[in-house]
């Protein structure tokens, strides 16, 4: 390396992946960088130049200097062979510049340590990697039976796994190509084997966190929403919270995002199409992906939606993959999921993409509904990606008027009408805050025939807005939901 190499590196301002000081007299501060950049992205750490002018000064280096260094990088554990280099600096005779390339981890690393500390790089900051961090990165690096997601989940059974949830995710993967035809007559045992999820038998972590029904031994199987008056966490006007597997808390949220945000709909051909302001369908891929990819061990670990007057923002617990960062995350990239196991579900099941083409859709999503890109980024202990809304949507509390059927309290209603109404509130009602399925609706209104009660109760409602489909782009969905609009909510306060 020549000096004009050195050059051509610190230009500009210290990075995520460049440090500078100017001389060894900070040497364990840069030592600290230096296990920062081998547990982030990797970078280069340089002595003898002066951060704030970029001025390259160098220093003298004798024996001593280079003994000092050897005894801090012999701190860094695992041991490491780090090749320091000396720059010869022109017109400054006996003065070198030092420098040190740290090599960027690989997604199975094990996380380093300085002087028996953690550190990780946040822009261009050092800071101490948070323990949680620190424990899955550990975690991950060793074989895949110490993972959370692949140990014995103890004291659960297949009876107590929701066997409709794993064949209708079966049934979509059998019809997009994922898994053999056959699957489609296999016992929910065989099924669950063959999505790798047991070990001799029994059941791991990751069949709990995405198929059982009874979650109330994880904490951690939490989804947390809320609607905020203005653009910060000041005042909320809605704040819910949703336990359960993967499939209960992704409808919860999007039974939160139809709540709150704005429905708009058109006539095309002989269908209604309804479209959120933000394209549900980059809601749903966001969610899916802070519910696979977040912590687990942690069970005080979490997922949160926030909606705010001008954005709203999905967040999970964890960091994006060492080998992504918030300014390459939008470019092409493979896949580098912080949960192989469940991650593999989902894929065969057809609720995950591979090859980290999630988010390109999204971006393709928000382009076609004319809305900025998406934005993510990352702290220590959270990763989020942030939607803008179109424009600003304060919340307000009054109900405007619309029109309704009429009701009982009308003296010239006829009984066929005061029927309508009762059934209409009947349906908005068991549909509820939090959506529900084809079938929990019939049960809840006692109607066997199905197509007689989508027929009446369900088309004719989403013609008129008043409900809409969580996954409108495929009616027939077998994970299909419904979810009052805004205007069937308004209604329902008026019947």
């Amino acid at each position: 390396m020549t000096i004009e190499d050195v050059k051509v590196i610190i230009q500009g301002d210290e990075t995520r992946t460049l440090e500078m000081k100017k001389t060894t007299g900070e040497l364990k501060d840069g030592m600290r960088s230096a296990c920062a950049f081998l547990n982030t992205a990797g970078g280069w750490l340089f002595f003898g130049i002066a951060p704030t002018t970029l001025k390259i000064l160098g220093q003298e280096v004798t024996d001593n200097t280079r003994k000092e260094i050897a005894r801090e990088v012999a701190k860094l554990e695992p041991l490491i062979d780090l090749p320091v280099e000396y720059i010869d600096v022109p017109n400054r005779p006996d003065c070198q510049v030092i420098a040190i390339h740290l090599d960027a981890p690989s997604y199975w690393d094990v996380p380093y340590t300085y002087d028996n500390k953690p550190y990780m790089r946040i822009e261009s900051t050092t800071v101490v990697m948070p323990r949680d961090i620190f424990e899955d990165r550990l975690m991950r690096s060793k074989s895949n039976r110490h993972k959370w997601e692949d140990q014995i989940c103890e004291g659960i059974t297949i009876a107590d796994m929701e066997e409709q949830r794993i064949r209708g995710g079966v049934r979509l993967g059998v019809e997009r190509g994922r898994m053999p035809e056959s699957s489609l007559m296999e016992t929910t045992e065989s099924l669950v084997e063959k999505l790798k999820l047991t070990t001799n038998g029994k059941l791991k972590n990751a069949a709990a966190a995405l198929f059982l029904r009874d979650t109330s031994q994880f904490p951690q199987f939490l989804l947390r929403m809320a609607r905020f008056r203005g653009n910060d966490k000041m005042e909320f006007v809605d704040n819910q919270r949703a336990y359960g597997n993967f499939f209960t808390l992704l409808d919860a949220g999007m039974a939160f995002f139809f709540k709150h945000l704005s429905l708009s709909g058109k006539i095309v051909g002989f269908t209604r199409e309804e479209k959120l302001e933000i394209p549900a369908e980059a809601l749903r891929e966001a969610l899916t992906n802070a519910l696979c990819h977040r912590q687990f061990h942690n069970t005080s670990s979490s997922v949160g939606i926030a909606i705010y007057d001008d954005r709203v923002e999905i967040e999970n617990t964890g960091h994006l993959p060492d080998e992504l960062t918030i300014e390459t995350i939008k470019q092409s990239h493979h896949s580098f999921p912080q949960n192989p196991t469940i991650a593999d579900v989902l894929f065969k099941t057809t609720f995950l993409e591979n090859w980290g083409s999630g988010v390109g859709r999204m971006v393709d999503a928000c382009k076609q509904a004319n809305l900025p890109e998406p934005e993510f980024n990352q702290n220590a202990a959270f990763v989020w990606v942030t939607f803008k809304r179109a424009t600003i949507q304060p919340y307000n509390r009054t109900t405007p008027q619309v029109n309704t059927p009429s009701t009982p309290s009308t003296p010239s209603t006829s009984k066929r009408e005061i029927a309508k109404a009762k059934r209409l509130k009947a349906l908005l009602s068991a549909i509820g805050a939090n959506g529900s399925n084809l079938r929990a609706l019939m049960e809840s209104m006692q109607r066997k025939d199905r197509k007689g009660f989508v027929s009446t109760y369900i088309v004719p409602n989403i013609e008129a807005g008043y409900i809409a489909m969580l996954y409108p782009e495929a009616p027939n969905h077998p994970m299909q939901s419904y979810y009052l609009t805004k205007k069937g909510r308004e209604l329902l306060e008026q019947l």
